[in-house]
């Protein structure tokens, strides 16, 4: 029969172990990872309002197709790219 004592030591030493493995391979989120993820919930918005309400909010702040935009659409589409790549790269870990 097991007694309590030895029970709390081996969960004690469990979470030990996962707070050191948490705490080596935490990394934070750079100033451009942080961008990109609000970029791309600002593009997905908009292709929800899109495909709810057939409202661009884009275009509507910047005019349809203006210079402003296409730029607006490239960069959000450029997020996306990173975000894959950043994906891929956590994914090897």
């Amino acid at each position: 029969m097991a007694t309590a004592q030895g029970h709390i030591q081996e969960r004690r030493h469990i979470s030990d172990r996962r707070s050191g493995i948490s705490r080596t391979h935490a990394k934070r989120m750079s100033a451009v990872d942080w961008l990109a993820m609000t970029l791309l919930i600002v593009g997905g918005i908009n292709w929800g309002l899109v495909g709810l309400f057939n409202f661009d909010l884009v275009a509507t702040l910047f005019g349809e197709m203006s210079a402003l935009s296409r730029i607006v659409y490239i960069v959000v589409s450029l997020c996306a790219l990173y975000s894959i790549y950043i994906s891929s790269k956590m994914s090897r870990r």
